[in-house]
């Protein structure tokens, strides 16, 4: 009963915090509504039994999003919490494909004869998941997701040793000593 009432108060918000993806006005808190809205899907995942990938889904999203809030403020040279912007182009052809792909996936998922179950269920589910998706190589990708993410950030600091503040000089309330 409990579990079925957190499935049910997690389902609303990840599709609450997916609406705001496209609802909101800067890209950093569009990141922040993804990364909510996916947690509170790897918390599901996690409240069926499935946790290899409710915490699969938790970390990797996480991540992706640490991993898209360097780069916008590395790469786009912005504060992206205080500039506006939207994260809706072209929305009248984006709400009719939107509609008419949930209509079709919705019909699918209703009138497809879903197949029964052949066999019993492995003894330990994650591992045999893990091995599934990734064979051997489980390990080695858990271990290299952070080696890459840290890879990635050294990069960027060697690749751009000054920053935006550079051209104010040493003092930043003045202007730059040119």
């Amino acid at each position: 009963m409990l579990s079925g009432i957190v499935f049910w108060v997690l389902a609303v918000v990840a599709v609450a915090a997916g609406v705001a993806v496209f609802r909101v006005d800067s890209m950093a808190r569009a990141t922040y509504a993804l990364a909510a809205s996916f947690v509170a899907v790897g918390l599901s995942l996690l409240l069926l039994d499935l946790q290899f990938l409710g915490v699969m889904t938790v970390l990797m999203m996480v991540m992706e999003m640490a991993i898209m809030a360097i780069y916008m403020i590395m790469f786009m040279g912005m504060n992206p919490a205080l500039m506006p912007m939207s994260m809706v182009h072209g929305k009248r052809p984006a709400l009719l494909i939107s509609v008419g792909t949930f209509a079709v996936l919705a019909t699918g998922a209703l009138l497809v004869p879903w197949p029964t179950r052949r066999g019993a269920p492995a003894a330990d589910l994650v591992t045999s998941l893990g091995e599934a998706v990734m064979e051997s190589k489980m390990l080695v990708m858990l271990t290299v997701s952070p080696v890459l993410f840290a890879t990635i950030v050294a990069a960027l600091v060697l690749a751009l040793p000054r920053s935006r503040y550079d051209r104010l000089g040493a003092d930043l309330r003045g202007r730059a000593d040119r």
